[in-house]
């Protein structure tokens, strides 16, 4: 699919978006392998999360949808089933990363695969601790999907992360559940705590000492009804929008702030923005509130080492904020954009060079220079959402109309974004 954009004046009004996504693939998981029902509300739309619902199901777990709820018959840890067929995760590594460490656990064996682009994504960071639990699991070349796991009887592991990774951890933390004693992931650096927070409402045993997290083998855990806050990875680009054109004011309500999310509102506030939170609370463990966003001169910045990895999602919608800032944006220690749906850092240079904008690349990063102007342009997706999703913002502060092609890759995350966006802008 083809999406003509053409560039906007501004773009004004409130906004509440579908469910975090990274929460909802976490509370489906854990209302599979509880006790009794788990409602899970405002459960996110995109294609990642269906895929971790449809391989729930062919793992004989009963779910349903009733109207805006996502309603789950657990059957405990020892409730799954084999299937028949190889499981299908689609596009989403979450969804094999974080099943990985369930299949683990179970009695039987279990393929996992994707599509074309899932099977050319490094898994070999989650094979190696697995194994070291006890699982026997193969990949392709060894580090390549499909995966085939038997798992069975796991036995608890310290395991030092030698690379920050939220998806690494979680996929212990879950085969954690299966092993006797406590399983232990120590972090280099902090990053989202959408599991730690995600099992202890279902009523795992987690203890944080610092930057070591552990889990509690054979817990009973039991159902229950959760509300998924906004997804701020996809109010990000929404942000970006109002802060890049003129005369701007936008709310998006209900969004998710969890602390280990929020370092881009920190970093965005640090170049300038005027962003204000409203509304601050508590649901279910995860701080939750109100964005308010209005135009504002940005001044640029630095991206690197522990921020690199707090940011990681969004760094392809900040390059294009650095473009149209005072001081241009570097970014450095993200060798991990090489192995994302696209290798992130060659995608944006791609997309910002159509636009007529320069960027300077090395290997783990890139230097975008401020105070450009862009031009419409024919851009890519290159099938990945988030540089769809990152380029369709540029498009409105382009000169002429842009068109994008494989625009339709924005629905893996985000299936209502052109709607919403079309909804909020206004013409130049």
């Amino acid at each position: 699919m083809t999406e003509r954009i053409a560039p906007a004046a501004r773009l004004r009004g409130t906004l509440r978006l579908p469910g975090d996504k990274s929460i909802s693939h976490r509370y489906a998981i854990l209302g599979a392998l509880a006790e009794g029902e788990t409602r899970i509300r405002n459960y996110a739309t995109g294609a990642d999360c269906r895929s971790t619902l449809q391989c729930l199901r062919a793992l004989g777990t009963p779910v349903e949808t009733e109207g805006d709820e996502v309603v789950i018959q657990g059957r405990g840890l020892r409730g799954l089933r084999p299937s028949a067929e190889a499981l299908d995760a689609g596009n989403s590594g979450s969804t094999m990363r974080l099943l990985a460490g369930v299949l683990a656990g179970q009695p039987f064996l279990t393929r996992l695969t994707g599509d074309a682009s899932l099977t050319h994504r490094p898994m070999d960071r989650i094979v190696r601790p697995l194994r070291l639990m006890g699982a026997h699991v193969a990949a392709r070349e060894e580090r390549f999907p499909p995966l085939e796991i038997r798992g069975g009887p796991l036995r608890a592991i310290e395991y030092e992360l030698p690379v920050a990774s939220a998806q690494v951890k979680s996929c212990v933390l879950l085969a954690g559940l299966y092993a006797e004693g406590r399983t232990a992931v120590i972090e280099p650096v902090r990053t989202r705590d959408h599991t730690e927070v995600a099992l202890r409402q279902f009523g795992a045993d987690v203890e944080i000492v610092g930057r070591r997290i552990s889990v509690t083998g054979w817990p009973r855990l039991e159902g229950r009804h959760l509300e998924v806050p906004g997804d701020l990875s996809s109010a990000a680009f929404f942000i970006a929008a109002a802060l890049i054109l003129p005369e701007s004011e936008l709310v998006i309500e209900e969004v998710g702030l969890n602390p280990t999310r929020s370092a881009l509102l920190d970093f965005l506030c640090s170049m300038g923005a005027r962003i204000r939170i409203l509304n601050l609370r508590e649901q279910a463990g995860e701080l939750v509130g109100d964005i308010q966003v209005r135009s504002s001169p940005l001044r640029g910045g630095v991206i690197e080492k522990a921020m690199t990895a707090a940011l990681i999602d969004e760094i392809p919608v900040l390059a294009v904020l650095g473009a149209l800032s005072e001081e241009g944006l570097t970014v450095r220690d993200a060798a991990e954009l090489r192995v994302k749906e696209s290798d992130r850092i060659a995608t944006v240079a791609e997309n910002l060079r159509r636009l007529g904008a320069s960027i300077e690349t090395s290997v783990d990063g890139f230097y975008v220079p401020g105070r450009q102007k862009l031009r419409g342009a024919a851009l890519a997706s290159f099938g990945d959402h988030r540089i769809a999703m990152a380029f369709s913002i540029a498009a409105l502060a382009a000169e002429g109309d842009s068109l994008l092609e494989g625009a339709e890759a924005a629905a893996v995350s985000l299936p209502e974004f052109f709607r919403l966006l079309g909804g909020l802008t206004h013409s130049a």
